[in-house]
């Protein structure tokens, strides 16, 4: 009888937590963007009976998105903007406030008012933190001067009225990082649209994109646009001396290694790393980013924790909105079949990125993903990118499917 108890006391503490709790197992979704408030909405949806929480400090979320139109005047910031009502209505309880540190011993998440919100399993979606740091004389405060607006809000209204004080005749200059970094196409779209805001209202002025590396995403399709649209864009690559090192915002001087930019306007995008909850919390690693299994997402790091979204190292798969929701959809059902005791089946993630080029001009490229040798790697064939040599009528199509795709998605998140 003593064998017997002794086996039944081993088998219960080798439960999950949620097997030996009272109640409905408790998921904590933390941070509401694309892949926050999807996998909050889908956990719901396929796993009713768990009880689920999103903590996420903003009441309204500011899609990045289609804010690059923002910025060039082409859409009104309120299309950018979205609250968390269709998820309360779903079920899910939302806390409105900044958590500070997540303790993975206790599964237990801490408040920025010191309250704590325990979780059976978490799901982490942070985000990025900029890394200011990386370039000589950028900081938060340099940032009123030089915008990022590489997240959404505020930032990219300061953009937009800096790029609609440039004279004609002036020079804005852009920086873009070196990989990896969030929407690996955003800089090259944005680059796109300031030409085209500039070709429309201040033709005299010239755009100056130094970037720190000599490929990027959809790089044939962009530059064959500008070169037809848009003669006053110069791009100059790592091995051109593109690199930013170091910007002065009271001068609104712009170093590469090599020369010195006079900018009427800089918009300089910074290196970046995982949000800062996922470092203060042990969830990512010495790069910065979130080591995790490519079947559910959890943690490498931090067991009973899932990254999903841009913090994640998900291999050959970007950091873009689009993934972020297929990844949330992944890693909801696996952790409704993990609570349930049942394995995660092995998945296959899709991701499509649109960029428009100018109003009625789109291109995208797409991938399919599967996890192997422990990363999500790329189907070859799979994919593709636009044609190269597609006639108006295509591109002004894609501009369309861009925005049937962002109602679709942003639906699906937020209601």
């Amino acid at each position: 009888m003593r064998a017997t108890r002794r086996g039944l006391l081993a088998a219960a503490l080798a439960l999950p937590a949620i097997a030996r709790a009272q109640g409905p197992a408790r998921v904590v979704v933390l941070g509401g963007g694309f892949g926050g408030a999807s996998a909050a909405r889908r956990l719901r949806q396929i796993a009713p009976e768990v009880a689920v929480t999103l903590i996420e400090r903003s009441a309204t979320y500011h899609a990045c998105p289609f804010s690059n139109a923002v910025i060039a005047g082409l859409r009104d910031m309120a299309a950018q903007e979205f609250t968390y009502g269709a998820l309360a209505a779903d079920g899910v309880k939302v806390i409105a406030q900044a958590a500070t540190h997540i303790d993975a011993t206790a599964r237990r998440v801490i408040l920025a008012d010191g309250g704590t919100v325990q979780y059976d399993r978490l799901i982490l979606s942070p985000g990025i933190e900029l890394r200011f740091k990386d370039i000589a004389g950028y900081s938060d405060v340099a940032a009123g001067v030089m915008p990022h607006a590489w997240k959404a809000g505020p930032q990219t209204l300061l953009l937009r009225d800096r790029l609609a004080a440039v004279p004609d005749g002036g020079t804005v200059v852009m920086s873009v990082p070196g990989n990896p970094y969030r929407c690996p196409p955003g800089p090259y779209e944005r680059a796109s649209l300031i030409a085209h805001y500039l070709k429309t209202h201040k033709p005299r002025a010239k755009l100056i994109v130094l970037d720190a590396k000599d490929a990027f995403s959809k790089q044939r399709l962009f530059q064959a646009a500008w070169k037809s649209l848009y003669p006053n864009l110069e791009w100059v690559g790592l091995s051109g001396g593109g690199k930013v090192v170091e910007v002065d915002a009271g001068s609104g001087t712009v170093k590469t290694e090599f020369a010195s930019y006079k900018a009427d306007l800089a918009n300089i995008i910074p290196p970046q790393r995982a949000g800062a909850i996922a470092l203060v919390s042990d969830v990512a690693d010495r790069t910065g980013w979130c080591p995790i299994d490519p079947v559910s997402f959890e943690s490498r790091l931090q067991p009973g924790i899932h990254v999903i979204g841009d913090a994640a190292i998900a291999g050959g798969m970007p950091k873009s909105a689009f993934a972020a929701n297929a990844q949330a959809k992944v890693c909801a059902q696996a952790v409704a079949d993990l609570l349930a005791g049942r394995t995660p089946g092995e998945p296959r993630l899709i991701n499509t990125c649109y960029s428009i080029v100018a109003p009625d001009y789109g291109i995208s490229v797409a991938g399919v993903y599967r996890p192997a040798n422990g990363v999500l790697t790329d189907i070859e064939g799979a994919g593709g990118t636009s044609p190269l040599d597609a006639p108006p009528e295509t591109r002004a199509e894609e501009a369309r499917y861009a925005e049937s795709w962002f109602r679709t998605i942003t639906t699906e998140a937020f209601g």
